[in-house]
C-alpha cells in the first residue's frame, strides 16, 4: 500500500523551530553531510539545535534513538528510564558497555554519560523515574516531540491520553524477535494549523492488548529489529523537528525482517468515535486501574506507588545482615535467592524473582518498608 495514497490532502509546512543566529563553523563542519541533504540544509540543522525531545525508556529502541538524535545534532534530550544496566542488554542496547553492566548503573544516566563522550554540545537531562501520572506533566510538557520506547502498553496508553489532551506529537515504535512497528501520532493542537491530526494509539486499538503478549524474554529480539524500529522513528521525528510534518507517513508500519512480511494500516484521521481523541476520556492519565508492570526481558515486578526520598546508605546498613548488598549514589541492589531487589532513590523498586505482585509487595514490605 502507498503511503502517499494514506494522505488525504497536502498538509502545509509548519514552521520549523530555529536557533537564533548562524551555525558556528564547527557545527557546519559536524553536520556537514546532513547540511547537504537538501530537505534539511542550513535552516533544518538550526531547527534541530533548538528542538527538545523526550525519549520515554531508554533500552534498546531509546538508547538506539537517543544516539541517532544527539548524532544529528537535536539541541536537547530528556531521557526517562526506570532501569539499571544487566549484561544481557549489550546485545542490543547500543548505548552501554561492560562497565555500565557491572555497576547496574541507570540506564538513563549511562545514556547521558555516553552522548556526552560524542557530541557535548547535545543538553540530556537523565529522569531516572517511572512514568506515571503524577509525573509525566513534568517530565514532558517542555518537549516539542515525544518518542516512545517503552516496553509495556501501560504506559504507551498513558502517554497517548497526555498527547492527545495537550496536543503534543509522539511517535510509537515497537520491535520484538525480528519484528519492528511504528506510528506517527499527531493529535489535534487548537493552537497550532501547521498539520492535520492522525488516528491516535487508541484509535487502532481501543483497548490494550488482553492475554499472554510476546516480549524480548520470551521471543527474544534482534538487535537489527530494533535498529530498524529506531532509524524509521527517528527520521520521522527529524521531518516534524524541521517543519515538514506532510511528509510523516501516516500509517502504523509493521515489518518482519526475518519473513520479510510488511504491513501497514492507515492512520491518516481520527475516529470520532474515539474514546479518546473522539470523546477525550484521560482514563489512564487519571490513573484509573494502573497495574504493576512486568518488565521485558526479566522475571520481575516494579512497585512504583512509594514515591518517597530513600537514604541509600542507611538502607545498604540495615539490609547487610540479610544478604549482599551492591550500592552507589543512584540505586541499591539486594540480593536473597531466589529474589533480587532493585531500589532506586524515589522509593521505586524493581523486584527480581517473582511475577507475582503480592509477592513482590510482600518483600518490599520486608525490607523496605510499607
Amino acid at each position: 500500500m502507498s503511503t502517499t495514497s494514506l494522505i488525504a490532502e497536502r498538509i502545509p509546512i509548519a514552521t520549523p523551530i530555529t536557533k537564533s543566529g548562524p551555525l558556528t563553523p564547527e557545527d557546519r563542519d559536524r553536520y556537514s553531510r546532513q547540511i547537504l541533504f537538501s530537505p534539511i540544509g542550513e535552516r533544518g540543522q538550526r531547527s534541530l539545535a533548538a528542538a527538545h525531545v523526550a525519549i520515554v525508556g531508554c533500552g534498546a529502541t531509546g538508547s538506539a534513538s537517543a544516539s541517532l538524535l544527539a548524532r544529528a545534532g537535536v539541541g536537547a534530550l530528556t531521557l526517562i528510564d526506570r532501569d539499571f544496566v544487566e549484561f544481557s542488554n549489550l546485545q542490543r542496547q547500543v548505548l552501554f558497555d561492560e562497565a555500565d553492566a557491572s555497576d547496574a548503573l541507570p540506564k538513563a544516566e549511562a545514556a547521558r554519560r555516553k552522548i556526552a563522550l560524542f557530541n557535548s554540545s547535545v543538553r540530556v537531562e537523565a529522569r531516572i523515574a517511572d512514568l506515571v501520572p503524577a509525573n509525566i506533566e513534568e517530565l514532558l510538557t517542555a518537549s516539542d516531540i515525544v518518542l516512545d520506547a517503552t516496553d509495556n502498553f501501560e504506559t504507551r496508553y498513558l502517554l497517548n491520553d497526555f498527547a492527545v489532551q495537550q496536543g503534543k506529537p509522539w511517535i510509537y515504535a515497537a520491535a520484538v524477535g525480528a519484528y519492528a512497528a511504528t506510528m506517527n501520532v499527531l493529535p489535534l493542537d487548537p493552537g497550532t494549523t501547521t498539520y492535520n491530526p492522525t488516528a491516535c494509539l487508541a484509535c487502532i486499538f481501543p483497548k490494550p492488548p488482553s492475554g499472554p503478549v510476546e516480549t524480548c524474554d520470551t521471543a527474544g529480539i534482534l538487535s537489527t529489529a530494533v535498529n530498524l524500529a529506531a532509524s524509521i522513528q527517528v527520521t520521522e521525528a527529524l521531518k516534524f523537528l524541521t517543519g515538514q510534518p506532510e511528509l510523516m507517513r501516516r500509517s502504523l508500519l509493521s515489518f518482519d525482517l526475518w519473513t520479510n512480511d510488511r504491513s501497514e494500516i492507515p492512520a491518516g484521521h481520527p475516529d470520532p468515535l474515539c474514546a479518546v481523541c473522539g470523546a477525550r476520556e484521560f482514563t489512564h492519565l487519571a490513573g484509573e486501574n494502573r497495574p504493576h508492570i512486568t518488565l521485558c526481558g526479566r522475571n520481575s515486578v516494579q512497585i512504583h506507588e512509594h514515591n518517597r526520598p530513600v537514604d541509600l546508605a542507611a538502607m545498604r546498613s540495615r539490609l547487610v545482615m540479610h544478604g549482599t548488598v551492591r550500592a552507589n549514589d543512584l540505586l541499591l541492589r539486594f540480593e536473597r535467592p531466589p529474589h533480587t531487589l532493585t531500589l532506586f532513590a524515589d522509593g521505586r523498586a524493581i523486584i527480581q524473582g517473582t511475577t507475582d505482585p503480592a509477592v513482590a509487595r510482600s518483600l518490599y514490605a520486608r525490607y523496605i518498608g510499607s
